[in-house]
């Protein structure tokens, strides 16, 4: 048995905690300062983890080997599942024409790139950001944007600062179940306290938009819609996280929202029509779109073809293209476009039906010791950690592999076509895949170690002020790992210890973590140089971060506020 050392460096708890941040200053320090790719500071971190757990916090090296294991097969299921068969499912959909549809259907709804903000870059990119994720909606939104006639930095700041009130539940919500893998809270009061947080910034992101895109003019004339956005947006995802599938959150938040904003339309409409780059009313959006792409997309990152009035922008890391055509489709075209996130919403739905609830919950789960671990924390109580919970029938990967597998079956997909696409699923994924399981693997090595308890004792030494601390921790984790998933999975843990210690909700600071760190997403590196290449600025990243800072610290200044307010009892109530 190895029992959880508190203080083990010095007998203090303060070199302790010093000794214990090293491996994420590691991690921190070779990706924001010296650029190292994240698969290398990810493994780099895990190594210095496992040193200082053998050497430092005396942890017998068979065991820390173990954690290593546990931490890196967690990272493969349930969180790379839900990943690849999330993107697969997306993949499929770009394979078709069906995807060209979809866009198409979203363009022809208006020609103001003020709405357009709104439908492409906060509802669209928000249905992507619940499938695919890492880059791709910031990617393809951005694209949508220019070949519609806004100019490309514009495109990618709109795109970059839109992708923030889905995240927290993006990728069928893989950061709240990670960060219920670390911490071992219940996944419900995770997913309903996050769900009561960011639907506040959800509020607000479509107000900014409009104003990006059209300044003082755009909120007055277009925040009819950007506040019906903003609250359909806002009360999709509070009810879904609270009372439905924590997994559907951002897709029954996204489809609401659309529903919304055509409702809107039908019976309001702008004064004016903001078409290319502030022309007014009714400017010939195609042709000056066509202009657009093809002078602001280059080979690197994206590619533009014009003819006529239809061109086509490559969406990155696909060889597919977005297509400009305006033309409205037929509705049957439209529901076929739509038909995967339907199928999504059924089979979620369907499984959480009483009956097969339960029923996948006794065959479709299994709980056990993980082989080589036997711990207990510094007060001799058994670590919880060590339990593992593996959901194989009821995992929400494996929900998401038969949805594909339905879309295949709709689309007419062959078998070949279908692991052909996953193949290459995997082959993009392969490098976020070494570096989600190298995060997971250290997380795991620093909970099973004790380091990330002495971290969490030592950070509650500055009491209530943790509540305002907690969400800073949360954003400098997404923004310099560019992942939510992997900032809840390194410091997801310490701040439940630290709530614990500090008298605070460790379900409130757990999920802080997570709502809070979204406001990082659209300054990490990563982000920027996807949204960068995707409008064929390369080397435009350091304008983006100057353009979004302001926006990104802001909105976390806001939800700091709420956070904390939620911390006390004023609005203590809404802590689950």
């Amino acid at each position: 048995m190895f029992q959880q050392i508190l203080d083990p460096i010095a007998g203090s708890l303060v070199i302790s905690a010093l000794c214990a941040a090293l491996p994420l200053v590691l991690l921190f320090v070779l990706l924001g300062v010296f650029k190292v790719k994240a698969p290398v500071a990810a493994l780099a971190g895990l190594a210095l983890s496992l040193v200082l757990a053998i050497l430092g916090w005396q942890m017998p090296v068979n065991q820390a080997l173990s954690a290593t294991a546990a931490g890196m097969f967690y990272g493969l299921f349930p969180i790379l599942w839900i990943l690849v068969n999330a993107l697969w499912i997306y993949r499929l959909t770009v394979a078709t024409p069906w995807f060209e549809v979809l866009g198409r259907t979203i363009r022809s709804i208006s020609n103001d790139l003020r709405v357009l903000s709104i439908l492409i870059a906060f509802c669209f990119g928000a249905l992507l950001e619940s499938l695919a994720g890492f880059g791709a909606p910031v990617a393809i939104s951005a694209a949508m944007l220019m070949a519609a006639g806004m100019k490309p930095l514009k495109s990618a700041v709109v795109s970059l600062l839109a992708n923030t009130a889905p995240v927290a539940f993006g990728a069928m919500a893989a950061p709240i179940i990670a960060l219920n893998g670390v911490t071992g809270l219940p996944l419900q009061d995770l997913s309903s306290m996050a769900g009561r947080q960011t639907p506040f910034i959800a509020l607000i992101v479509p107000l900014l938009l409009v104003f990006i895109v059209d300044g003082r003019r755009g909120v007055k004339q277009t925040w009819p819609v950007a506040l019906v956005a903003g609250v359909a947006f806002a009360v999709a995802q509070f009810v879904t996280s609270n009372y439905f599938a924590v997994e559907l959150t951002d897709v029954v938040a996204a489809v609401v929202t659309v529903a919304a904003v055509l409702l809107m339309l039908k019976v309001w409409q702008p004064k004016e029509i903001v078409g290319v780059e502030g022309a007014v009313e009714g400017a010939p959006v195609a042709a000056h779109a066509t202009v657009a792409v093809a002078t602001g997309l280059r080979a690197g990152g994206s590619a533009a073809a014009a003819t006529g009035t239809g061109s086509a922008a490559a969406v990155p890391g696909t060889g597919t293209t977005v297509p400009t055509d305006n033309s409205r489709p037929e509705p049957r075209q439209i529901w076929m476009a739509i038909a995967p996130y339907l199928i999504i919403i059924a089979v979620f739905s369907v499984a959480q039906l009483p009956f097969v609830k339960t029923w996948l919950s006794q065959v479709g789960s299994v709980t056990f010791a993980w082989p080589g671990l036997d711990i207990t924390d510094s007060a001799g109580k058994p670590v919880a950690a060590t339990k593992f919970k593996l959901d194989h029938l009821k995992a929400t990967g494996t929900l998401l592999l038969l949805s594909g597998l339905l879309t295949m079956v709709l689309y007419k997909v062959t078998g070949s076509q279908g692991l052909r696409i996953y193949r290459d699923t995997l082959v993009q994924l392969r490098w976020t895949i070494v570096t989600v399981t190298a995060v997971l693997g250290l997380s795991f090595v620093m909970n099973l170690s004790g380091q990330t308890t002495t971290l969490g004792f030592a950070m509650a030494s500055v009491g209530g002020f943790f509540a305002i601390l907690s969400p800073l921790i949360g954003w400098i984790g997404v923004a310099l790992t560019g992942s939510d998933t992997s900032s809840n999975s390194l410091f997801g843990q310490m701040q439940a210890t630290a709530a614990e210690q500090t008298g605070l909700s460790p379900v409130l600071m757990a999920a802080s973590n997570s709502s809070a760190g979204v406001m990082g997403k659209m300054l990490s590196l990563q982000n920027l140089a996807v949204a960068a290449a995707a409008v064929g600025l390369d080397g435009a990243e350091g304008t983006l971060f100057r353009k979004l800072i302001g926006w990104s610290l802001g909105l976390l200044a806001l939800i700091t506020v709420l956070i904390f307010l939620q911390s006390t009892p004023v609005l203590g109530w809404m802590v689950p």
